[in-house]
């Protein structure tokens, strides 16, 4: 995890979006604009599920991104040469009641994706903004096991929000 001195990205504003639930402030930053969707809505979502798993105050910031930002930040913190959908970091201090959330989402990769599945990019994108979160708020998918629970989880919330069911479809 990097330091708040090594951030990876320029994320914070010096004041968030309007719509807060509670005490859970969530910006979006869009640099790459390969998929539309609507801000509130995923806001809304963000917001609603941080809540219902114990989050009280947070400062979730997301930066939609492409290919190039995405493998770049994969490289740097992750070691890792390809890009990828979702990169997230949990910048908590553990003394501070504040959670700190910065989360990368590849568009590029949402609309491809959505692209090969028949899906919509808007679904795909929310799939990667709360797949981001869930990793911050606990959830792993290193074994089979594992990312089976999260999947699960993470389309049951896509559906409750009206994205449907992205990852774990059949077609």
């Amino acid at each position: 995890m990097p330091s708040k001195a090594g951030r990876p990205l320029k994320m914070r504003k010096k004041t968030p979006d309007k719509n807060i639930v509670s005490d859970i402030a969530v910006n979006i930053n869009i640099n790459c604009n390969t998929v539309r969707f609507d801000r509130q809505k995923m806001i809304e979502m963000i917001q609603k599920v941080a809540g219902q798993f114990g989050i009280k105050k947070a400062q979730i910031n997301f930066a939609v991104l492409g290919d190039r930002e995405t493998a770049s930040l994969n490289r740097k913190f992750l070691n890792k040469t390809d890009t990828t959908d979702v990169i997230s970091f949990d910048l908590s201090d553990e003394a501070d009641d504040v959670r700190i959330f910065d989360i990368a989402v590849n568009a590029q990769m949402g609309r491809r994706q959505a692209q090969s599945r028949g899906d919509r990019p808007e679904s795909e994108l929310a799939l990667y903004f709360l797949h981001g979160l869930l990793h911050n708020l606990g959830f792993d998918d290193s074994t089979a096991d594992k990312a089976a629970k999260m999947h699960k989880t993470e389309d049951n919330i896509l559906k409750k929000f009206g994205y449907g069911v992205v990852y774990n479809q059949k077609k």
